[in-house]
């Protein structure tokens, strides 16, 4: 059986950006085709990339929101490809405006069950949350790195909060070690 580690995949890279200035988003959703703007549902506009497919939450702050990319390389060229929109509309933008990696959400499969039960206690309840009535997963806050990690019944488990994409290795190196020392691997 191949490691837990080699299961990783990333589900959402989420970053940060901004362009220094404000922005008209009425305007903008006009001048940008397929973007859309409905400031009573959402005060932002949203612009999607297909290729690679994200989502660009753009404020009117000038701040820039992606969501959805799959990699730290796909939340760099969609924002290179609204970047360019904008210049294309004359909105002056930075040559490499800073890009901040919020969040990284990544999946796994430990390979066995969890007795989430024994988990819970063996974890320590300080860094657990586990109400199966309200939620099936076990939340686990883990220190080092800082990630949360959501523990399910079938070994399949959810990283979020990672900055760098090996924080999520690293996390599933951890958690099995420790799963392993409680002997809840079996």
């Amino acid at each position: 059986m191949s490691a837990p580690a080699d299961s990783i995949e990333i589900q959402n890279v989420v970053a940060s950006t901004g362009i220094g200035q404000e922005l008209d988003l009425e305007a903008l959703a006009d001048d940008l085709p397929g973007a859309d703007f409905n400031p009573d549902n959402f005060p932002g506009l949203v612009y999607r990339t297909q290729d690679p497919k994200a989502a660009a939450l753009i404020f009117r702050s000038g701040k820039i929101v992606c969501t959805g990319a799959k990699s730290i390389d796909d939340v760099h060229e969609a924002l290179g490809i609204i970047f360019d929109k904008l210049r294309g509309l004359s909105i002056p933008v930075d040559e490499a405006p800073e890009i901040t990696v919020q969040n990284i959400v990544s999946s796994a499969d430990l390979g066995h069950n969890l007795n989430l039960n024994a988990l819970a206690i063996g974890l320590g309840l300080e860094d657990v949350e586990y109400e199966p009535e309200q939620f099936p997963g076990l939340v686990y806050r883990m220190d080092e790195p800082k990630v949360v990690i959501l523990l399910f019944g079938s070994g399949k488990i959810v990283i979020t909060g990672g900055k760098r994409t090996d924080d999520a290795e690293t996390a599933v190196e951890e958690i099995v070690k420790r799963i392993d020392n409680l002997g809840l691997l079996d």
